[in-house]
This record gives structure tokens, sequence and C-alpha cells, in this order.
């Protein structure tokens, strides 16, 4: 019976001393038609009466986990799978446009449109355990969609090519921004140099072309050959590099009004903004030495 198994099961777990004793509880309490399929929090020290009411409850077990701004689709599966939610290659192998509803994402067959990379907020989630891998990926989505399409409203043109857009230049600006008041100025520098038809450079698209984190790119990195990589290619990358936050999606829309073309990372995790390769390059040396 449904009791046998699961007197056996805590048993088996060292929740209860006797799977048997527990079976003739559960009668004995009149829970015996209650219990219920799921993922509970039990210890050894709970009482096996205590424990039947817990899987009587059908109150599933949860877990608290963050996603940080800017954290990639496969760093948010690595961390579902440190929590035990879910492993994390079966999360990546559901987290395509088909699982996702309410958002107006690229269709057909280009790389744009292969990928929910930008479109899974990063927020702090309770999900119960048992939950299906699919269920968590429109779960992130859905909070996406509220938190931005609907929460920024009009500043947002609603068609998929402007969503597409605006959310790629925010995935780069959350790589690339350290500190809250570069955002709009990383943001001109983006949309200046599309405007002028300049490749935008952006180091933090090598580094998603290379699957890595590293503190600087190489002049060796900047060659990969990557759809990713802007410093090879014209325009944006074939979609977000990683999941933006309100506040970076809020500076793609809303770029500081400047005619800044470069810009360099101080120590302190700044940036020194310039209009000119020369003053870009007196910069570098300024703050790198040399």
């Amino acid at each position: 019976s449904g009791a046998y198994d699961i007197g056996s099961r805590l048993e088996h777990e060292g929740l209860v001393r006797s799977g048997f004793a527990f079976q003739v509880g559960i009668h004995w309490w009149g829970l015996a038609g209650d219990l219920q399929a799921g993922y509970y929090r039990l210890a050894p020290t709970m009482p096996a009466r205590e424990i039947a009411e817990v899987i009587a409850s059908g109150q599933q077990a949860t877990a608290k986990v963050t996603f940080p701004e800017g954290f990639t689709v496969e760093q948010i599966a690595a961390r579902l799978d440190e929590t035990g939610l879910c492993a994390a290659q079966d999360f990546l192998a559901v987290a395509v446009p088909a699982n996702v509803s309410g958002i107006p994402l690229p269709t057909g067959r280009s790389l744009s449109a292969q990928s929910v990379e930008g479109y899974l907020f990063p927020a702090t989630y309770v999900f119960e355990y048992g939950t299906e891998p699919a269920v968590l990926v429109d779960e992130m989505a859905e909070a996406f969609r509220t938190r931005v399409i609907e929460g920024l409203g009009p500043d947002l043109v609603r068609t998929h090519d402007s969503l597409h857009e605006v959310v790629t230049i925010a995935s780069m600006i959350e790589r690339e921004a350290r500190v809250d008041k570069d955002r709009p100025l990383i943001s001109s520098v983006i949309h200046n140099r599309l405007k002028r038809g300049m490749r935008l450079q952006v180091d933090a698209t090598v580094l998603y072309a290379l699957g890595g984190h590293k503190e600087r790119v190489t002049l060796e990195d900047l060659k990969v050959d990557s759809p990713f990589n802007t410093y090879r290619h014209q325009g944006l990358p074939p979609h977000p590099i990683c999941n933006p936050g309100e506040a970076s999606v809020r500076a793609a829309l809303r770029p500081a009004k400047t005619d800044y073309l470069f810009y360099v990372a101080r120590p302190d995790g700044s940036h020194k903004f310039t209009r000119t390769y020369a003053e870009h390059l007196k910069a570098i040396r300024a703050i790198r030495g040399g």
C-alpha cells in the first residue's frame, strides 16, 4: 500500500525507527487517507506523528534561490542544480522560447530565436521542490513580463524586434557597468556607435563568446570567431548575453544624451568616457600607466 511504501522509505532514510510502526500509526491517527505525494522538509528529530501530519498537509518543501542581475541561463541552471531544485541539464533542455509565454520573442531559425537568454528575470524566487523545469522557466519569464514589459510601460515599444534590441543592449550594459551612474552613459556609447555604423567592441560580448569570465580580454581573445564577438561583427550580438535587471533595461531605453564613443574601466569599477580615439588612448594611459 501507499502507507507501507512511505513507511519503508522513511525508515530507509533514517527518519523513523520502524516503517511498520509508522504505518500502524497513520491509521491510528486517522491520516491514512490523507497522505500526499510530494517533496517535504523532514528531520530525524521530528516525532513520527509530526512527520505524518506534514505529509498529510500537502505543504511542499520550498527553496529560496537568488539569481543576481547579469546571470546567464547557464549560471541560473547551475544555481538551481546547487539548490537541488533540478539538474542543470534538465533546465537547459527546456530553457527554450517554446516554453515561454506572454513575451514576443524572435521567431524562425536564426540564432536569435534559439535562446531565452535575457528574458529570465533576475530576482529572488521561492520554488517548490519537484516543480517541473519548464515551469521554472515560465515563472522567471513571467516575472520578466510583469516587471519589464508591464512595469516599464510606455517606455517599451512592444514589437519583438524592438524588445529584442532593447534587452540585448541592456544585457551588455549589465555586464559592463559596475556602478549605477555609468549605466546610461554606457548605453549612450552603444547607441552612438550603432547610429554611426561603428563596431560596438564591447568586451563582455567577447567573454560571452568564450563561455567564461576573465578580468580583461586579451588581443588573442578579440580574434574569437563568434557572432557574439562585437569586435569582429557589426551591430548587436544575435541575442542578449545575460539576464539584465530593471536598471539596465531602463538605461537601454533612456541613454544619456552624449557624444561619447569610448570608455575604459578605472580600478574602482567606474568608467572614464571619451569622445575621440585619441582621448580614449590618453585615458587608457592615465588609468593603466604607460
